[in-house]
């Protein structure tokens, strides 16, 4: 059930559900959970739109992308991190219709500790997540 965020300069996307369906998608996908309500519920993304002048790389360059992966810990193995980050960056160059993008896309994978992964004012453990996929699956509520 991970988030997304991307951080762009404004007008860097012109269709932002479109990035963000994709992104999520994609991430689905490497994550390899099942299409069930619980983890379509809850994974986003989300794109922050900066202003040219309030980011830079240290030579003074604001035509980068920040994507930022949260996911919970021990979901992506390495194969998995190569996998969504080379995607992920193909996806926001393809979205930006600009295929020199890829040179200029960070991407961070971040793994929120066990237990560290809150929703419905829970904070959920791997444990419970998987708990709470299989009762899904299995027709429960």
């Amino acid at each position: 059930m991970p988030m997304i965020d991307v951080y762009a300069v404004k007008g860097t996307f012109s269709n932002k559900p479109e990035l963000t369906r994709a992104l999520t998608a994609a991430l689905m996908r490497w994550e390899k959970v099942p299409h069930i309500a619980l983890f379509l519920d809850n994974t986003a993304a989300f794109v922050h739109e900066l202003e040219a002048d309030a980011m830079a790389n240290a030579n003074g360059a604001s035509d980068y992308v920040r994507v930022q992966i949260l996911t919970p810990v021990g979901v992506l193995d390495r194969d998995k991190k190569l996998g969504v980050t080379k995607e992920m960056t193909e996806i926001v160059a393809a979205q930006a219709e600009d295929p020199t993008l890829v040179d200029r896309t960070w991407c961070l994978i971040t793994e929120a500790p066990d237990g560290g992964w809150g929703i419905d004012g829970h904070a959920y453990t791997s444990a419970e997540i998987g708990e709470a996929a299989r009762k899904e699956l299995a027709g429960g509520t």
